[in-house]
């Protein structure tokens, strides 16, 4: 797979992937839509196992990644496809986009890295001013939009959780390898939501959309989405795999204005600027920092 064809790939699905979530909960009960999607990725991936003939390793190591990897589906997807009830497409890629963030604060916590130098802390700050701006504009147009922030932003907890406990792991695998035994373990904690929140199979009244949107997702946001996001995380470095992150709210933003009639306001134009501006300092922040104290230590010293 071209490097630049994978990059541009991972772009696009996790910009439709909210839109998905909103359409295909439209006529399908979330529990099932999300179970039927990953259904979909874990029989299609278990193919590609087989065709490709890549092995499928169960060693203490290969399990602790599974679990981990799966903590971050399960707990993030489930609560995306909750909230997609009372947020738009738009809104709830913007709160994802705040991640990387949340995983740097985790990963201080957890597996005991640097703590934030200030301009990251400015970041922070910057990025939660952001969320501020964007939350009190949906709750102001939804009465309960406040609903549907907690959800995603639950979601992005796990979501970020995941990831630091990914990195914990010292195992090489291959990417789809990894997707698999990820859905192998977090597939049947679905099925047990949906048997509990749910369980019927009302199919006469799924609607084209819902159940396009499920095939996508299912196809290309979980199976071939994560594979390669992991190829391009193993191929670029980590500032430009972290550009994804601020590239896709803002077409997410865009596509659901344009194909779902998504209200964009004032107000969570401002709140997206102040996070993709908090995510962007957040990136570089080591990079600046190292600039500015190169140009400080050339100046002349005044007496």
């Amino acid at each position: 797979m071209n490097v630049s064809t994978a990059y541009i790939a991972v772009v696009l699905i996790w910009s439709t992937t909210p839109l998905g979530i909103v359409w295909s909960s439209e006529s399908v009960h979330p529990t099932l839509a999300v179970l039927l999607r990953m259904l979909i990725a874990l029989t299609m991936g278990l193919l590609l196992l087989k065709a490709y003939n890549f092995k499928l390793p169960f060693h203490r190591a290969a399990i602790k990644l599974y679990s981990f990897s799966a903590v971050g589906i399960f707990g993030g997807m489930l609560l995306s496809y909750f909230a997609a009830r009372y947020i738009s497409s738009g809104l709830m890629s913007l709160i994802f986009g705040l991640a990387p963030i949340l995983s740097g604060v985790m990963a201080q916590k957890i597996i005991n890295e640097p703590k934030f130098c200030f301009t990251k802390k400015l970041a922070l700050v910057v990025a939660i001013i952001g969320l501020m701006t964007v939350c009190f504009d949906s709750i102001l147009i939804s009465d309960k939009g406040y609903i549907g922030i907690i959800l995603v932003l639950l979601a992005v907890f796990f979501f970020s959780l995941s990831s630091v406990l990914v990195k914990s792991v010292q195992i090489t695998i291959h990417p789809l390898s990894t997707t698999v035994g990820a859905l192998l373990f977090c597939t049947p904690f679905f099925l047990i939501v949906w048997l509990v929140f749910d369980g019927s199979l009302d199919y006469q009244q799924w609607q084209p959309r819902s159940i396009f949107s499920i095939l996508y997702l299912g196809i290309f946001g979980s199976l071939i989405g994560f594979i390669a996001y992991f190829y391009v995380l193993q191929k670029l470095t980590a500032s430009t795999v972290a550009l994804i992150t601020m590239i896709t709210p803002v077409l997410a933003l865009s596509l659901g204005a344009l194909l779902n009639n998504e209200h964009i306001s004032i107000n969570l134009v401002i709140g997206a600027i102040f996070v993709v501006v908090g995510l962007s300092c957040f990136q570089w922040s080591t990079k600046v920092e190292t600039t500015v104290n190169k140009r400080l230590r050339l100046l002349p010293n005044k007496k």
